[in-house]
């Protein structure tokens, strides 16, 4: 069962933020020595990356840096307090 394919969904904001990261972060030193750690990683950041690449028109239209941005903002208002590293609200405490 080693080939057995299997799909990821993720909305184009997902998508967009994914691939704007990936591109950003493959290549940098602290994230290939992380990665390096697990060397077979590689293989499926690699299918993922290619993957967003051409599923992604948006990554060649001139305006990708606002699309991004917008995209970056609708996820983060989803997310709510999720990873923001904030000390929870003092509502919160008292719950």
């Amino acid at each position: 069962m080693a080939d057995d394919a299997l799909a990821i969904k993720l909305t184009r904001d997902q998508a967009l933020m994914l691939s704007g990261w990936l591109d950003r972060m493959i290549g940098s030193p602290r994230f290939d020595d992380l990665v390096n750690e697990e060397r077979a990683v590689w293989s499926p950041l690699y299918a993922i990356a290619g993957t967003l690449d051409r599923a992604l028109v948006e990554i060649v239209m001139p305006d990708y840096s606002e699309r991004l941005q917008a995209a970056r903002g609708r996820l983060l208002d989803s997310l709510g307090e999720v990873g923001s590293h904030r000390p929870p609200s003092s509502d919160a405490l008292t719950d």
